[in-house]
């Protein structure tokens, strides 16, 4: 019995051992793919590749902005920064300096969206963002506002925002329902809505049988503001658009 306690003993000393041996070679393993990423600012994106080349890294040109300060096609910041621990393989992203500003930035409001990008790409900027705004009494697809305004001499980026107009929504409604009232009064709240007079049907009022024995309806009858209505087309409750035409059978 003593003896068969010795070698479990000594099989979980072994175990424990190898544990702890593997743990400590995983760790190594780890730690020994990490290097230290380099200080990129200030080196042209050629001289920034051969520096994290040897490192096993790579560099992702981002961005690129205006500097007083750094030199045209010099790197102006990266991520992450100089001495961050990172696994072989990590993409170090870096911004470009353009240099100082050379180009005047164009008036480009109440131009066309188009005409604008023309104007503004003409001069070697970009278009950043387009928004849409509706307004009223101001033609569609017309430049209300840019950022940077027109002969910014403080520009960071060379690209430009637009605001442009845009086409409003027509306003939607739920059709009521005018069954049961005279077609004169639902025209004129037709017509005071905004909405159109579709076609307008008379529904044959069956009054005797012929000599065939079959049913008369009688002479055609015109509509007329006393008629009451009696289907309508949209029905309601149905999701419509302003301006939209709506139809009826009178009676």
């Amino acid at each position: 019995m003593r003896t068969f306690f010795r070698f479990a003993i000594l099989a979980l000393v072994l175990v424990i051992v190898a544990m702890i041996s593997g743990l400590t070679a995983m760790r190594f393993a780890i730690h020994g793919q990490e290097v230290a990423v380099p200080s990129l600012v200030g080196l042209t994106p050629a001289e920034a590749e051969r520096s994290v080349g040897g490192l096993g890294l790579q560099i992702s040109i981002e961005r690129q902005f205006y500097s007083q300060q750094v030199p045209e096609g010099r790197i102006m910041s990266q991520l992450p920064a100089p001495g961050t621990k990172v696994r072989r393989g990590w993409q170090v992203r870096v911004a470009q300096s353009l240099g100082p500003t050379r180009v005047a930035i164009p008036d480009v409001t109440g131009e066309s969206e188009h005409a604008a990008e023309l104007n503004i790409r003409r001069r070697g900027l970009d278009v950043s963002s387009i928004a849409e705004v509706e307004t009223q009494g101001i033609p569609v697809d017309q430049v209300m506002a840019q950022s940077p305004l027109a002969n910014a001499t403080e520009l960071v980026a060379p690209k430009i925002s637009l605001l442009v107009t845009a086409a409003a929504d027509p306003q939607a409604f739920v059709m009521p329902s005018f069954v049961g009232q005279p077609l004169g009064t639902v025209s004129r709240t037709l017509q005071d809505s905004g909405f159109k007079l579709g076609n307008v049907s008379v529904v044959p009022i069956i009054e005797a049988t012929d000599q065939s024995g079959g049913p008369n309806p009688g002479p055609p009858v015109e509509p007329s503001p006393a008629s009451i209505i009696v289907l309508q087309t949209p029905v309601a409750g149905q999701r419509v658009m302003a301006g939209a035409s709506v139809s009826f059978e009178v009676r």
